[in-house]
Formats: structure tokens, sequence, C-alpha cells
């Protein structure tokens, strides 16, 4: 038999399949395997992307070498994904194949250094560990590594090496009858306290053995050095067990939840078509636009109730890590054991364990964020995605794929109807259920029957600040204040983290800028530390300025360290709790928060705008905006539409029970169409506006994209790079395709790249993926000049 086989180069050489012959003792090679194969000197990781009989290849076909899993990681639905998805996001396949995979799973390459030679066995440099070439670089021990090699005294032999480890805990298995266990207790002597415990656990709880470490030191309070002596007089035999890490630990399980929730009319409507699909194993998508609090994940509930009803499974994705806790909370309550979940958030361990339950059909239900929609699980009866909307479902690096596109291609794989929700569905999902390729679903009323919140604008040009930081108007100030007083709570946003934008120097005008970035560094007092959020450098915040040594500097700008200090001296006696990317890098610190914030322990949350979306807290009255002009002005054709998108749904967190909820937005334009329509929550009206501007710019949905980044180190480079590319599309392209640029990015340096941008747009042009195909081919002759070329299509944004 012979393994067709994508091996781990991600190149254009290697962009192809390599046949092998499965030797007979490697009878459990499938499709979706991974394998260690010979290629040329080393040794790589692969996949079995096909098996067959025969070969075309007159020569003789090299062996396998190795099966690294008992149960193949991919399934063959994955790997068929892999081949579409590679010919339509301009990724090489290997690399789509790995983003499949938990991290953890993708291999760890080593160079060792082997003697060869009698003399060089003997040498005193081999007795130790292995020489892992990659840690050395001393010169003089890399001279010497260099001679043995030359002399062939010493050899490079490539290790693959699999990251992924199984966490095993100890389990004891009992060895006698209970009746001579009682005869050993009664010969111990008075005082081995330890063994008479451990003894007297074993005769009380008989049936309950085998038992685990732990349930025995927790529970019966026995020691490690007790079970160790036990094991070696032979009362007990120890044995390592594999177990899961569960990162639902902290979650509950009430399967009877769902009993006593009743759907309204407009939910039922919706759910029925939606059974409809899933009994009928129908390929269907549907566009759930529903106001925020209209009860869409009620829907979502019920829909995936049905599936597993029909003995099927089920996949959600939500956009965020942040949303994850209070979702997971929802779908656990209601599926118990049957739920796992996949998100960054998730240590290594516990990510390897959830996607290992997942592909050995030990769960039924996945939820997770954008890389869930790759877990391997099989005979998928229902997909949802929430908040579909969301620009974070679209991956910024290679591959760069959008979920959605994927969740759509496994629902016709699996017929199965794919559900996409939101209170402010993306123009383009709009457009299409608008022309019937979508089908769509409308909720139109709060679940609970209560009316949205009120929403008022504050036009920052013409009011009075309380405090001095110019952040928090009086009105929005006299609102917080009224809440407090009524032990109710508050949601402030702030779509910008650190505490200011800038340093300015007032005596030469000096800004204090990153070094690998066209950016200025952003100021984080909590750290003392000068940021730059694109790159990552950092510097301590100057005293003087770096370039005149003048003390004469401020720091411009604000944002939610900046706000929560200017809270805290406004408000003392108010307890506030900050969400954003500084205060959730540790791992659970978004459950933490939340849980908080839901116990009331908590009368502010401030945050970005991760604080936006799909979180629901009963004693909410308050949300405040404290800048909605942040997103407004980027230089990107869809600035309008997030911000109305985001406006709409940080609102939609007031006044979700019984009490009435009031939203207020400060803006320094409150004339403008979006923060307007965002103030009424008019979806419709924005749809057909924004719909107008997108037709007289020639932009999506009225037309596709795609966006080609040029790269170097050398800005020259990077712009004749970008002309030739120009050249090219134009030769080949039809006269009414549009070609934009090559014009220097938005942020024209990035981690010392320099970046040139072409934007294509177009109805039809049949012969495009073939020519961006061409254009990534050329791109690996080019990058050993220092070029790099990136190819979009589709892009979240355009900057």
């Amino acid at each position: 038999m012979i393994a067709q086989v994508i091996v781990d180069i991600a190149a254009k050489q290697t962009d192809r399949i390599f046949e092998y012959h499965i030797p007979s003792e490697l009878p459990d090679v499938k499709v979706g395997s991974r394998v260690v194969v010979p290629f040329g000197p080393r040794k790589l990781q692969g996949f079995v992307v096909g098996i067959s009989e025969s070969s075309n290849f007159s020569g003789k076909l090299r062996d396998l070498l190795l099966v690294v899993d008992e149960m193949p990681p991919l399934t063959p639905e994955l790997v068929e994904l892999s081949a579409e998805l590679a010919r339509e996001v301009f990724s090489y396949r290997i690399t789509i194949l790995k983003a499949m995979l938990p991290r953890v799973m993708r291999a760890n390459y080593r160079k060792i250094l082997s003697p060869i030679s009698e003399k060089a066995k003997k040498m005193p440099y081999f007795q130790g560990n292995p020489i892992d070439l990659n840690r050395i670089n001393d010169i003089k021990e890399i001279s010497f590594v260099h001679k043995l090699l030359k002399s062939q005294d010493a050899k490079i032999e490539y290790i693959v090496e699999n990251k992924a480890k199984t966490k095993t805990e100890n389990q004891y298995i009992l060895t006698k009858s209970k009746e001579e266990y009682l005869t050993i207790y009664n010969s111990l002597r008075h005082n081995a306290t330890n063994q008479k415990r451990l003894l007297m656990d074993i005769i009380q709880n008989y049936t309950s053995y085998p038992k685990m470490q732990n349930i025995l030191e927790n529970d019966a309070q026995i020691n490690a050095a007790t079970l160790a002596n036990a094991v070696n007089k032979n009362w007990l035999q120890k044995k390592k067990i594999e177990v899961y890490r569960n990162p639902l630990a902290g979650f509950k399980d009430n399967k009877n939840i769902s009993k006593n929730i009743k759907l309204n009319d407009e939910q039922k409507i919706a759910l029925k078509q939606i059974n409809s699909s899933i009994k009928n194993k129908e390929s269907k998508t549907y566009l759930l636009e529903g106001i925020t609090g209209s009860g869409k994940t009620e829907v979502y509930l019920h829909a995936i109730s049905q599936a597993l009803e029909n003995r099927r499974n089920a996949l959600m994705l939500v956009p965020e890590i942040s949303l994850t806790p209070q979702m997971v909370s929802q779908v656990k309550e209601r599926f118990g054991q049957e739920v796992a979940v996949l998100h960054s958030g998730l240590s290594e361990g516990e990510l390897y364990d959830e996607w290992r339950r997942i592909r050995r059909g030990e769960t039924r239900v996945v939820v997770g964020a954008r890389s869930a929609v790759f877990a391997p699980l099989k005979n998928i009866g229902l997909i949802v995605i929430d908040e579909e909307h969301e620009s974070s479902y679209k991956q910024d690096s290679d591959p760069r794929y959008h979920a959605r596109d994927v969740a759509l291609w496994r629902s016709k794989y699996n017929n199965c109807p794919l559900v996409l929700g939101s209170a402010t569905p993306s123009l383009g999902s709009r457009a299409r259920a608008q022309k019937g390729v979508y089908t769509l679903l409308k909720l139109t009323k709060r679940a609970n029957q209560k009316k949205l919140p009120q929403v008022k604008l504050i036009d920052l040009k013409h009011v009075e600040f309380a405090g001095g930081q110019f952040d928090i108007s009086t009105d929005l100030f006299n609102a917080i204040k009224k809440r407090l007083a009524k032990n109710e709570q508050t949601i402030l946003m702030l779509n910008r983290r650190g505490f200011a934008n800038f340093m300015l120097c007032r005596e030469c005008g000096f800004v204090l800028k990153c070094p690998n970035c066209d950016l200025s560094l952003t100021m984080h007092k909590d750290t003392n530390q000068m940021q730059c959020h694109y790159c990552g450098y950092s510097e301590k915040i100057p005293q003087l300025c770096p370039n005149c040594q003048s003390n004469k500097i401020r720091f411009l700008g604000t944002g939610t360290q900046k706000v929560q200090e200017e809270l805290e001296e406004l408000l003392p006696e108010a307890k506030i709790l900050r969400m954003d990317v500084d205060t959730t890098r540790r791992k659970g610190s978004y459950k933490k928060i939340l849980d908080k914030f839901g116990n009331h322990e908590a009368d502010i949350l401030l945050g970005t705008q991760m604080i936006a979306k799909g979180l629901d807290f009963p004693n909410v009255t308050l949300v405040g905006v404290i800048n909605a002009d942040t997103g407004l002005w980027l230089p990107d054709y869809n600035a309008s539409e997030k911000t109305f998108e985001l406006l709409t749904q940080v609102a939609g967190r007031a006044g979700r029970a019984d009490k009435t909820g009031e939203v207020l937005i400060q803006t320094y334009n409150p004339e403008h169409y979006a923060i307007q329509l965002a103030q009424s929550q008019n979806y419709e009206q924005f749809y057909n506006y924004e719909m107008h501007v997108r037709h007289e710019g020639d932009y999506p949905p009225y037309f596709y994209t795609v966006l080609i980044s040029i790269a170097s180190k050398n800005e020259q480079n990077a712009a004749r790079q970008a002309f030739k590319i120009k050249r090219k599309l134009q030769n080949n392209l039809h006269a009414n395709a549009i070609i934009l640029g090559p014009t220097p990015s938005a942020i024209s340096r990035l981690k010392n790249q320099y970046y040139y941008q072409i934007l294509v747009k177009y109805k039809k042009e049949e012969n495009l993926n073939n020519l961006l195909h061409q254009i990534q081919d050329s791109a690996q002759e080019i990058k050993k000049y220092g070029l790099n070329v990136y190819i979009d299509n589709e892009p979240e944004r355009i900057m």
C-alpha cells in the first residue's frame, strides 16, 4: 500500500503530495494519520492525505518510518477541507493542516550530533546527554563540531519530537480479600496509625476500589508515603491511569433548566425552521437577526437539543474568549458532561485533552472561538456562529481563513444547517439573506417583553466634565452616582487600553515612537512602561524628553487605565473592575472578572470592546460609552459599520431583566449617521444607508476584494515589487476590475518591515485565483531577498 503524504515544509517546492511505501509493520496508517518520513537526509513529520494500492513512480519508494498517534488526529473531512482551503486562502496545505491541530501537537524538530567512529564514541564530549546542535552558540564548540563532521567522526541526526503529553494519575487496586485485610488490620501494632487508617478505608469501602490517589489523600487523609508502603507490602497494586484535565471544573450542570424556559412566538417560528433542517439533514444557512436581549441564545440551545435528540452532534462558535465563560456556562448547564470547549485561553494540556475528547467521540457539543471551527467532530447536525458580524472570525495571519466560510463548507459536507446569529448582521450576510442565499429569521422583541434601553447622545464639544481629565461628562457622572445610590450596576466602555496614547514634549514637539513601527508608544502607568501594541516593544516611562532633555513632557490621550484612575478619584465608594488585554493575560482571568461582577462584588465594569457583546447581567441598568469615535475615522471602508455594531451591541447590555436600562454615548460627532442610528438602534435604516455608501464606492458586498501586501526592511524594494505585481494584475485582469495602489499601508512600518498594499476589487474574474497562486509561488523565490508577499481574500481590514 502507498501513503500520499504532505510533508512539514511550507514552500512552493514541497506543496504537493509525496508517496511512501507502507511497510507491513505499520498496519495502522489511515487518512489523517501523522507520520514521520525520510525526506532527503532528514526526518520530517507529515500528514497522510490519501492511500492507494499503486504508484506511477518508476523508482523504489522509501518506507514510512513511524505513525505518531494511535488514532489519526485528522478526520477524512478535515483532510478534504484542507485541500479546499489551500485553493481559496492562498496558504500552503501543510500550514492549514497544522492550523487544524492544537499548538502542542505541532512537531518539534531537533538536530542531534551523534558519534560514528570508535574514537568519537569514546570521547568525553559524547558521554553525557545527546548534543542538541540548536543550542550550541560557543564559537570554539561550533568549530570543534565542524571538524568532527568533516572528518566523518560524527553525523547529524534529525529527530521529530511530539510535545503533546497525556496526564496520568495513580490508581490503587486491591490485591486481597476483605477478610485478609481484616486479619492484617488486627495484626498491626497499636501506634501504626496511618496504616490502620488505610486498612480501615479498604475494609469499609471495599467495593469502591480501585481508587485514585487524590481521592485517598483528600477524602481518607492517607499520605503518599503510606500508599507507597502498602504497595511494597503488596496490600495494593499501583497503576498509572490517563486522566483528562478539566477546564469546565468551575461550571455547573443543570439539565432540567430547559424545561422551565418557554419560548415566545418569534423564537418558536425560528426554531421550527431550524429544527426542520436538522431532521431533514438539510445544509441550509439561516441568518437569525434578533435585537439585543431577544433570546437568540435560547434558540441556539433548543436547536442543539434537537440535534442531540436526532443522534447528531453540534458545533457552536463565539467570537472572543471573553464571551466564552458566559456562553459555556449556559451550554454546560444544559448539556453537562457532553460539552467540550476549545479556545486560546486554555492551557496547552487542557486544549490537548479537550481536543482528544472530541476526536474520540466522547463529547457531543463543542463551544469555542475561531479555531474551534476545525474541531474533529464527526456527524455534525448543527453549526452555530454567534455574533456572526465579528471581525475576530477572520484569521489575520497565515492561513487567512474566515470561520464562516469554513462553517459553510462543513455544513454542506455534513448535510446540516448553519445558523448565523447577530443583532447587527454583517452587510455581506444580510445582503445574501435579501437575495435568498440565506434564510432570514427575525426576532424583533426582547424575550422578557421589556423595551430596549433609552439611548442619549452627549456632545463632548458642549459639555462640562467631572474631574480634570476631560473623559467623563457631568451627565455620565451623575447617572453613575444615581445607580450607586440604587445599588445597581454600570458598564462603561472605552475601546482603547493603556493610560495615555502618546508622549509629547511641549519644548521641541518630540513624540516618543516605537523603534520598530511607525507608531507612538502608549503609556501604561501600572507597569511604568511605554508600550507598542503591535510589536510588543516596551521601555520605561521617561522623566525627561529623550530628544531635548526638557522636563516639559505631557502624556496625552486616554485609555481604560486613566479612566479607572479618574473614577476612583471621583467615586471612592465605588468598586471598579477593569477588563482589557492588560487585566486578562492570566489563565481564567476572564471568568474571574465576570463572576465577580455577576456576584455584585463590583459596581462598575470598565473595559474595551470585549465587554460589548454577549454579556447578560440583570442588575446592569446603565451603559456608558466614554468615546464613541475611537474607530469612526479609521482608514477602512467598514469603519462606520464597525462603529454602529459596537455601539448597538454595548447598548444592549443595559436593562436586560426587570429594571429599566439607560445608555449614554459620549461623542464629538453626534451628527454622524452611524452614531445617530445606533442611538435609535435602527439596523434596517443603517443597512439601507450603508449599502448605498458601499455601492457608490464600489466596495463589498457589491464587489469582491483581495488585498495583496508586500513587506520588506527596505522600503524601495517593497515599492518596486508592489509595482511589478500590479503590472502582472493589469496584464491579466479584465478592464472592469479595479486595482487600487500600490500605496504605503496606513501604518507604513510594522516590526521593522515597510508595507505596501494593492487592493483588487472585482465582480467576476475566472482567472484571478490562478493568477494569485502564481503570485504566491513567485513570492517563494523572492523571499531570499527579504521580500514577503501576503494575499488576503476578502480582508476584514484594509489598513
